[in-house]
């Protein structure tokens, strides 16, 4: 997967990226991507809305999606989702904060 260093909400799918965050990622990350989800881990589930969160660039937060993150609950996505629906759904999540 390519990586781009900046994903403009206006180049992606918005509806799509909703759809996608509704049916893969809100159970985790809550309806408005503070970890806050029905369903929760340790290590708890990252706040996409945090400064932590949102210091790292978006090529960084994509790969995060595609591979998954370490000793997380955070699986890989790769085969589940295509790099385009990745990219809306990450402009999606980045609406809630932006």
């Amino acid at each position: 997967m390519a990586f781009t260093n900046s994903l403009a909400a206006n180049e992606r799918n918005l509806a799509r990226g909703k759809k996608l965050y509704e049916k893969y990622c809100l159970a985790c990350h809550g309806p408005q991507g503070r970890g806050d989800g029905a369903t929760q881990f340790d290590p708890s589930v990252a706040d996409l809305t945090s400064s932590d969160v949102l210091a790292k660039p978006d090529s960084r937060l994509l790969k995060s999606i595609h591979e998954g993150r370490p000793n997380t609950a955070m699986d890989a996505w790769k085969s589940k989702l295509s790099d385009e629906a990745i990219r809306d759904v990450l402009a999606y999540a980045l609406t809630f904060s932006r």
